[in-house]
């Protein structure tokens, strides 16, 4: 009896048929789960990479301007969201305004454009940092809420919203001026 139990592991020992399928489907969902991290990881690092561009360059496309009018202003984010591709616009929410001084010290809006949002209202009272606006100066922010959905959401995760805000002194004027 002691002998054919002792056969019996030997014989279970040195078996290897199905070891190659046991070991793989140990090891399959931890190489998937890497593979989708990464995946998710990678295009998460390229929307966020996206966000920062599209937000210095619509700063920086209106501040090149004296006067900013809706077609140009159509342009500016027909532009932002050639940047954004391939991914998609639907998710990016853009305000492009000039903000003023108050001449309290503090900064309001002189008018404001969006994109997927609503713009700020004209004379709203804007936070910026110190000593950003003269008391006759102005500057163009360009801010983007951007609601990235992972392609694999189901099985790694949920809505994330990346946002930036870039702020752009016009070069040419004191104030860029919208015009209808």
């Amino acid at each position: 009896m002691k002998d054919a139990f002792l056969t019996f592991l030997k014989k279970y020992r040195d078996a290897k048929s199905g070891l190659a399928a046991v070991e793989f489907a140990l090891i399959a969902p931890v190489l998937i789960a890497l593979f989708l991290g990464s995946v998710t990881l990678s295009n998460a690092l390229i929307v966020r990479e996206k966000v920062a561009s599209v937000a210095s360059s619509a700063a920086d496309l209106v501040a090149q301007s004296t006067q900013i009018s809706d077609s140009g202003m159509s342009d500016i984010f027909s532009a932002l969201n050639a940047l954004v591709f391939p991914y998609s616009t639907d998710g990016a929410k853009i305000v492009i305004a000039s903000i003023i001084s108050d001449g309290k010290g503090g900064a309001k809006v002189a008018w404001s454009d969006a994109q997927n949002t609503a713009p700020y209202s004209v004379g709203q009272t804007i936070t910026v940092p110190d000593g950003l606006i003269t008391s006759t100066g102005s500057v163009i922010l360009a801010k983007i809420d951007y609601d990235y959905n992972s392609p694999v959401a189901g099985v790694v995760g949920n809505l994330l919203t990346m946002s930036d805000q870039f702020y752009a002194r016009p070069r040419k004027t004191a104030q860029v001026k919208r015009v209808p």
